[in-house]
């Protein structure tokens, strides 16, 4: 299996340098919210947003270095990503994060918030105090698209009625907005041209696309202890993912109402999380979610494969193979 490790060699420096502006800027932070900040960055897990900006930047630069520029973008992208999930927690009443408490169960819910909100706040601020004025307007405006797919995934979870097409509109705006974004903006920071810039921005969008169905395939199939939250959480929060989708799409009208009666006691019934979850499984829609999202990762791979062959470019296909073997 291929691993983030072998993934991040062709920009372990450009890492080194994107984690040490992010320790300057956040870590060695002294306001009153100190311990919460550096509690939230001490555990900002894969990094898939600021290793595609730093791996696009690279692979577009002459020199084959990322440079200031995407780092500095790197840190604009993740540190939103950063505050989204705080802000998700919130939201979805989440107790854990990454097998440990999350910022709401340590310190409450309204503290988390505006935990989310400095941060968002300082990285807009070290983003205007930059200069960098074109990565600034391009990244930031993703703020806006997380918020219209947070609002719109509830909407849907309320009325029970998540088509496809309303699932892929939610997954882009919640996840893959800012995996292309961060991918699009990497080739803007080393000067790339509008057409490789938009190479990247669609590469982005794919490996994004797949990564949060990948997220909600392995809801339904991996342990506890792999994902270091609880599994089917998505049922118990009455989201319909693109497994159930998938199953919906083949039963028969009596089989759907049983299915989305089902879903209804999940929140405070765990026979029916258990019943609903064998049914999916066993009525094939991870299968079927899985092909779609190895479909997302075929695009994704081909977008890579119009650079010419170096470990950049391997990194960038390799990448894609990791998020489909992912088990957590």
């Amino acid at each position: 299996m291929v691993t983030l490790d072998t993934i991040r060699k062709p920009v372990a420096d450009d890492l080194a340098a994107f984690d040490e502006m992010v320790s300057r800027h956040f870590a060695d932070d002294d306001s009153p919210m100190a311990e919460m900040l550096r509690y939230a960055l001490s555990s900002r897990g894969k990094g898939i947003r600021p290793l595609v900006v730093l791996l696009s930047a690279a692979i577009n630069s002459p020199s084959g270095r990322a440079g200031k520029r995407a780092s500095l973008a790197a840190m604009l992208a993740e540190m939103i990503h950063v505050a989204s999930l705080i802000h998700d927690d919130v939201i979805d009443e989440a107790d854990m994060r990454r097998g440990r408490q999350s910022l709401n169960a340590r310190w409450q819910s309204k503290n988390a918030v505006i935990a989310g909100d400095y941060i968002l706040a300082r990285t807009i601020s070290i983003g205007m105090s930059s200069a960098q004025y074109d990565l600034v307007q391009h990244i930031f405006g993703t703020i806006a698209t997380l918020c219209e797919g947070e609002v719109l995934q509830g909407a849907h979870a309320r009325r029970r009625d998540t088509s496809r097409k309303d699932y892929l509109e939610i997954i882009y705006k919640k996840t893959a907005a800012l995996i292309s974004v961060s991918a699009s903006a990497g080739a803007m920071a080393s000067g790339a041209s509008r057409e490789k810039v938009d190479t990247m921005r669609r590469y982005g969008e794919a490996l994004g696309m797949a990564f949060q169905i990948q997220d909600d395939i392995l809801d339904y199939t991996a342990a506890d202890s792999a994902t270091g939250k609880p599994s089917h959480n998505d049922l118990r929060e009455g989201k319909i993912t693109l497994p159930l989708i998938a199953l919906l799409e083949s039963a028969d009208a009596a089989r759907r109402e049983e299915l989305l009666a089902l879903l209804d006691r999940c929140a405070e019934d765990e026979r029916a999380v258990e019943e609903l979850s064998r049914a999916v499984v066993e009525g094939g829609g991870t299968e079927s979610a899985a092909r779609t999202m190895h479909s997302y990762l075929n695009r994704a791979a081909a977008l890579a494969a119009d650079y010419e062959p170096s470990p950049l470019r391997d990194a960038l296909v390799n990448l894609c193979a990791y998020v489909g073997q992912r088990d957590r």
